[in-house]
């Protein structure tokens, strides 16, 4: 019965459809079947007649049938492989093999480092985004393009302040050293070939102190041909030390070999940024009758000193100090252009890039970035000698102002504090009753940052399968920055006391590296062997210097260090950092179907004393394609792809600063001489990280539907941390390795599905997840040490550790949290409650959806965690609070929760336990946010020609568009946080190629 519904009923529709209408007569009903190159049936494949709508699909053996004229083609099309167009004619049968597409899933090429493989034949775990999905974003950094879109990738912008660094983690958190400016946690950049110092820039400006500026900013992010992220062992190995905590490849583009004349593409998009969400305060009567209550509870009458909001400032006033601060739309503007060209042996690309950021406080500050690019690939006649040679230069300036009281004061400025200026212009200090949170916007700063990476590759074949490869690399980074601090931004009744000064910074990166290498191929009929040597040779330089200058007889020679009284250094150091290493690969497969990847690194640090300096890491990966086996092409066909791969190494840390090892002195000002500032210790060595995976790749019905599952365990040990001493001996700590081991494991969920592929419309749906655990595996003897108090063995290092909340006591109104050895006082004797943070499951949802020349893309972040919650000003004190956290009773209450207005030091100390040292503080921060969200549109070829265009397309973006969550702050991405959230952004623009 199936048999004849699939053949002989189309025929007989035909046939009736032949006598109820003669303007059919002569046409022929076509029979195909369409196969993949491995011979199995596609179904779902897109047949119709070329310049009609009139078409049929495949069913589930490949077969269509479909009515056609001789002078009809067929076009034959299915997403992730190569179209075909097929004249009908006077055949009735065909037989159609279809070819998979390069950049289909199953051949998407993936960059490896030093070497290149595919998504079906790699064997380690690596994740990858293309320009598409991150060229169209309004961000600084292009790190920040990546959050909810890879599984394991952690991405956190930190503030909404352009140019500042994200934080950024890849599989939790390897090493105890996590504080800015002694982080052991940071991945390995690599753009083009060339590693990066990963290290935020340390900044003065005090917006940006907590962070630091990431030299990533100074890429164009419409230059990025593509980020990768190297995850597991077998993936990170052959970067030996420097792949500890995974490793980001950032590829730029280039001129397409073979497209052959000169090619000029533009972009330009502008839009605005703002501060989407806000923080409820209480209005200015609940405020002012929340004082009174305080003073009323207190027993303490009101004076002009402690009650000035009362008795002094305007009792009808209410400003909103969010909106009055940060409550401005930021500019943004984006612009470049690029020309490419190319002939049977030459390709290059050169473009230049704009983008200016404004900002949403007060005042006209900016953040500016020029970009330029260069990329060039040759080879000779024979294909022998090829050279790839790119350079990414940029110059960042960022005159951002300097003060960090101005997002906290709008939580903490009471809403019925004075105007901002007197009717003159100036700033009002209300006869020294408030500090004035805009003096800081006179603290003019300003940042520069110049970074250039370059990078030559040269390959020379010596025989047929032998190649030498050798890698030259060069990067100079400068940043400079100098903060100017008049009088002004001093209350006037205190300018007696304090003189003009001005701060300058200047820190200079360089860093050169050659990487020799041989390369050798050899294909053996169902063997294939792929082998590579080479050696790593690098040297950085670190140069930073620190001056202050005191005394400007006036403002306008602030920062010319001649005009100043006096200059002081407090910082001038040099560094040097060498590292050697050698590594080799062996790749092995037989038939595309049976894998294996050995790689091995001996790396050479100068960080560690002449006994240490040296270590071995090495690697194994594997994999099997088990739908190449006949069971499965016969039996289960609708499992296009099956793929089991494992891996299992090591990979060492090194990131801890430089001469660790050695006895440290600095010079004292004048003829002093030396004095002692570090103890030696020859003896520390390597942080080792083994790491253990294995994965599960599967495709569905001709790779429609595509799984990847990932279960992973790393193990970091040999701790590299400061181990205290004893007061007496002067010094706090000396580097040492602890018998620390901490773990992270998890799972990690990757699902893409082509949803509907036709000529016309097309939708696609990416999904990832990642379940991680991290843990204190063990810390021998931890209570004799200084991490006994921040740690917990067999808990996660993210850990806050408190007192147990007990709630208000009836009697005093206060809250109170227990008070465990009864002695009286409150230590870390008594905080008995642990409580896990940070994210328990975390992940993102995209889709891809085109109708003609329609495209829609959106992408939704989600992140299940739990965190401190925000708290403003004690109830009862000077400071504006959340409504949720008063209480206006006269009288304490046994069933109330919350603590009765009061400005007494035992209010605050008992509201400071509660708030910020008890249980009670942890609260769920989950969040789902609308990340991105670009709707574009391309004109048809028709409307091209005649402007002599090969495209332009139109496009609306937005940031941040809206955030789904129940907690109460200023961003759940940031728990607690009184940083300037990530900003919500809408941009428009056009791009245009010719």
């Amino acid at each position: 019965m199936k048999l004849f519904f699939r053949r002989c009923l189309p025929s007989v529709l035909f046939l009736l459809c032949g006598i109820g209408a003669p303007a059919i007569y002569g046409q022929a009903l076509i029979h195909g079947n369409v196969k993949n190159t491995d011979g199995m049936p596609i179904p779902g494949v897109n047949v119709q007649l070329a310049g009609t709508t009139l078409g049929t699909t495949t069913d589930f053996e490949g077969d269509f049938q479909l009515v056609a004229q001789a002078q009809d083609s067929l076009v034959v099309s299915y997403m992730g492989y190569v179209s075909q167009q097929l004249p009908v004619g006077t055949q009735t049968e065909f037989e159609i093999i279809l070819q998979e597409d390069e950049q289909s899933l199953g051949e998407l090429v993936i960059n490896a480092g030093y070497y290149t493989t595919t998504e079906r034949e790699r064997t380690g775990n690596i994740a990858k985004v293309t320009a598409e999905e991150i060229e169209l974003q309004p961000v600084t950094n292009p790190l920040e393009a990546l959050q909810g879109r890879m599984a394991g990738v952690e991405v956190v912008q930190e503030t909404g302040i352009p140019g500042a660094a994200p934080r950024i983690q890849i599989r939790g958190q390897n090493s105890l050293r996590n504080s800015f400016g002694n982080n052991g946690n940071l991945p390995l950049y690599i753009v083009d070939g060339m590693p990066l110092n990963s290290t935020p820039l340390d900044s003065q400006n005090l917006l940006l102190a907590s962070t630091g500026t990431d030299p990533l900013n100074t890429l164009n992010l419409s230059n990025i041909k593509s980020i990768e992220v190297l995850k597991d062992a077998d993936a990170t190995a052959i970067y030996g030390s420097r792949g500890a905590n995974g490793v980001i490849l950032i590829t730029t583009k280039d001129g397409e070999a073979g497209q052959h004349g000169i090619q000029v593409g533009a972009k330009l998009y502008t839009g605005q940024s703002k501060v989407g969400h806000f923080v409820d305060l209480l209005h200015t009567p609940a405020y002012l009758q929340l004082r009174r209550q305080a003073f009323e509870n207190d027993g303490v009458e009101a004076t002009e000193v402690n009650a000035y909001d009362l008795l002094l400032w305007d009792q009808d006033r209410y400003t909103n100090w969010q909106k009055e601060f940060f409550g401005k739309t930021a500019s943004f503007t984006h612009m470049d252009m690029n020309v490419s060209g190319a002939n049977e042996s030459t390709s290059y690309r050169v473009g230049g890039a704009y983008q200016q950021q404004g900002t949403v406080f007060p005042g006209d500050f900016s953040y500016e970035k020029k970009t330029f690019n260069l990329s060039l690939r040759h080879h000779s006649q024979d294909r022998k000698f090829q050279l790839q040679l790119s350079a990414n230069y940029g110059i960042d300036k960022n005159d951002l102002f300097s003060s960090s009281t101005l997002v906290s004061s709008a939580f903490s400025l009471p809403p019925n504090a004075p105007e901002l200026y007197t009717e003159d212009g100036t700033l009002n200090w209300e006869n020294s009753t408030w500090s004035n949170p805009l003096a800081g916007l006179k603290a003019k700063g300003i940042t520069k940052v110049n970074n250039l990476i370059g990078n030559l590759g040269l390959e020379y074949q010596l025989v047929p399968g032998l190649s030498l490869k050798t890698n030259l690399g060069y990067t100079h980074l400068t940043s400079e920055e100098t903060i100017k601090q008049p009088r002004e931004i001093y209350d006037p009744a205190t300018w007696d006391r304090v003189s003009n000064r001005s701060q300058h910074g200047k820190v200079t990166r360089d860093s050169w590296i050659v990487e020799p290498q041989l390369a050798y191929h050899k294909k053996l009929g169902a063997h294939q062997l792929n082998a590579l040597v080479g050696g790593t040779f690098q040297e950085n330089t670190n140069t930073n210097l620190r001056l202050t200058g005191t005394g400007y007889s006036n403002s306008h020679l602030i920062g010319n260090l001649g005009a100043a009284d006096e200059v002081t250094v407090s910082n001038h150091t040099n560094i040097n950092y060498k590292y050697n290493a050698v590594f080799a690969r062996l790749g092995y497969n037989w038939k595309h179907t049976y894998f294996l990847n050995l790689t091995g690194r001996r790396d050479g640090s100068s960080r560690f004393g002449p006994d240490k300096r040296f270590a071995n890491f090495g690697a194994v990966g594997a994999a099997w394609i088990f739908t190449k086996a006949s069971f499965f092409q016969e039996h289960a066909p609708w499992l296009s792809f099956g793929k089991l791969r494992a891996s299992y190494g090591t990979t060492g840390n090194d990131q801890i600063g430089d001469y660790r090892y050695l006895d440290a002195y600095l010079a004292t000002p004048g003829p002093g001489g030396l004095y002692p500032t570090q103890l030696s210790n020859p003896d520390f060595s390597w942080e080792v990280n083994k790491k253990w995976e294995a994965g599960l790749q599967l495709g569905f019905f001709n790779d429609r539907i595509n799984l990847n599952l990932s279960g992973y365990r790393n193990r970091s040990s040999n701790q590299l941390v400061g181990y205290p001493l004893p007061a007496m001996t002067g010094f706090t700590s000396i580097e040492a390795n602890l018998p620390a081991t901490v773990e992270n494991k998890g799972w990690e969920i990757e699902l893409s599905t082509f949803n509907f592929s036709g000529p016309k419309f097309s939708w696609q749906t990416s999904f990832n997840l990642s379940l991680p655990e991290n843990k204190l595996l063990e810390f021998p003897n931890i209570e004799e040490t200084s991490y006994q108090n921040t740690y917990r063995v067999g808990q996660p290092l993210h850990l806050a550790i408190l007192y147990r909340f007990e709630g208000v006591d009836p009697e005093t109104g206060l809250y109170t949290v227990a008070d465990v050895n009864g002695d009286g006082s409150y230590n870390y004797d008594d905080r008995i409650v642990t409580k896990k943070l940070g994210r328990q499951y975390f992940g993102g949802l995209q889709n891809q959806l085109s109708y003609k020349g329609f495209s829609l893309r959106f992408l939704f972040e989600f992140v299940k965690q739990k965190g401190a919650k925000f708290s403003a000003v004690p109830p009862g004190r000077i400071g504006n609070t959340l409504p949720g956290q008063v209480y206006l009773g006269q009288e304490p209450a046994q069933s109330n929760s919350l603590q009765r207005a009061s400005q007494s030091i035992y209010a605050l100390l008992a509201y400071n336990n509660y708030a910020y040292n008890s249980d009670f503080k942890i609260t769920d921060a989950s969040f789902v946010r609308l990340k991105t969200l670009n709707i574009d549109y391309s004109l048809p070829k028709k409307f091209l020609d005649p402007l002599g265009l090969s495209s332009f397309t139109i496009f609306l973006h937005a940031q941040n568009l809206f955030t789904l969550t129940d907690y109460i702050g200023m961003d759940p991405q940031n728990p607690a946080s009184k940083e300037l959230p990530a900003l919500q952004s809408f941009t428009g623009g056009v791009q245009l190629n010719f």
